[in-house]
């Protein structure tokens, strides 16, 4: 499945009603503006993005869903992004640049630039990523919105269809309608759901928020020690005193069994 069509997919699996559709094209310097605070950071919008589509605004009169205030933060709307990206352009001393496109930060861009929850499909080179991130207010800054962590990003496989259920996981009717700071919890829960079938082989929601909560600490846990575990087996590969690649397996055994207890608790 191409990318175009696996990206209609899944705004067509959120089941959206017409009321909340915008289908409106956003011009590109709003995002520079609003989201690149250095230049490099307005340079990888300007080289890589494409185009901006605002699919669709999540409001109480458009979703039947209560806005969301507390001492921290508002959720008075949810924007559904779509953004396509091209590949890098050559370089300046005419070496052809790497056509992959750095998701994560690309993502992160667009999310600061804008000042509601996005819910955001990046369409790239490479693939098509979905990306959510929570939003508070600036402690420093009054009236300014940040992010409230790293956005949680992840690239999705190219042959999903409809009826798989992560797909059938994202339709705006099986996610909390408590209010839209809730419901956009139960969008992230999802891409939780998906980084946690990377581990374990099957998708599974999890059922209550408790258990989405207990799975996002394991889910991190269990990613930190991969990463650790990466770091130890590259130390050793290039380590030459025996003693000392002696110490790295055995840390190394460490980890993968901490690792093992992780992966039971997702």
């Amino acid at each position: 499945m191409t990318v175009q069509a696996l990206t209609s997919l899944l705004v067509s699996a959120l089941g959206l009603p017409a009321s909340c559709h915008v289908d409106q094209r956003v011009p590109k310097k709003l995002v520079v503006e609003n989201g690149a605070p250095t230049s490099a950071d307005k340079r990888l919008i300007n080289d890589c993005i494409e185009e901006v589509q605002w699919v669709a605004a999540l409001k109480p009169n458009t979703v039947g869903v209560a806005e969301y205030r507390d001492d921290e933060r508002e959720y008075l709307e949810i924007a559904v992004l779509c953004v396509t990206a091209r590949p890098a352009p050559q370089a300046e001393d005419g070496a052809v640049a790497s056509k992959l496109v750095n998701t994560a930060r690309l993502a992160g861009l667009v999310h600061r630039a804008v000042p509601y929850p996005v819910l955001l499909l990046l369409a790239t080179p490479q693939g098509l990523f979905m990306s959510v991130a929570h939003k508070r207010w600036a402690k420093n800054e009054a009236g300014k919105v940040v992010l409230d962590s790293e956005p949680t990003t992840v690239g999705l496989a190219p042959d999903l269809s409809a009826e798989h259920p992560f797909v059938q996981a994202l339709a705006l009717t099986r996610q909390p309608r408590a209010s839209l700071q809730a419901l956009y919890q139960g969008w992230m829960d999802c891409l939780t759901a998906w980084q946690v079938a990377q581990f374990t082989g099957s998708f599974t929601t999890a059922g209550t928020p408790a258990k989405a909560a207990a799975r996002r600490e394991a889910l991190r846990t269990c990613q930190q020690l991969e990463l650790e575990s990466a770091r130890l087996r590259a130390l050793a590969a290039k380590e030459k005193q025996m003693a000392k690649q002696v110490d790295l397996n055995l840390a190394l055994k460490r980890i993968s069994a901490e690792l093992s207890l992780a992966r039971e608790q997702l």
